[in-house]
């Protein structure tokens, strides 16, 4: 019975895939506004963090499309199909949940913040003032 509902709910998702990531693309907002010196300083700042996330995991959507209205050119790292993103988000992280943004700090410390909506309030609060 275990492996019929696990079967179920494996062809759900993939036939919500395609919906999910085609409602990504038609409500993503535009990006803030920035003269270019100041998208270069964000775009350095940017170069720091990195997300873990899986492409059609909601939650890790609802972190792009973030991203996308802040303008912030952060590196996406797939957790699902790279098994070397896997392995360092287990390691570092402490577990393979997703989202996960990875925030290397200036004194060599680094922070995984796991949670949609800590990870787009810390995202807010870092770059919307800008």
């Amino acid at each position: 019975m275990r492996v019929l509902i696990r079967y179920f709910f494996r062809g759900v998702r993939i036939l919500l895939a395609p919906v999910m990531l085609i409602s990504e693309k038609l409500s993503t907002p535009s990006a803030v506004e920035r003269s270019p010196e100041e998208q270069a300083r964000v775009d350095a700042e940017c170069q720091k963090l990195a997300l873990y996330q899986f492409r059609t995991c909601p939650f890790c959507i609802k972190v792009r499309k973030e991203m996308a209205r802040l303008g912030l050119n952060i590196e996406l790292r797939d957790a699902q199909l790279d098994p070397d993103h896997k392995q360092a988000l287990l390691e570092g992280g402490g577990k393979v949940k997703v989202p996960c943004l990875k925030i290397d700090h200036d004194d060599g410390q680094t922070t995984w913040l796991y949670e949609s909506d800590e990870i787009n309030r810390w995202l807010h609060q870092r770059f919307a003032s800008h």
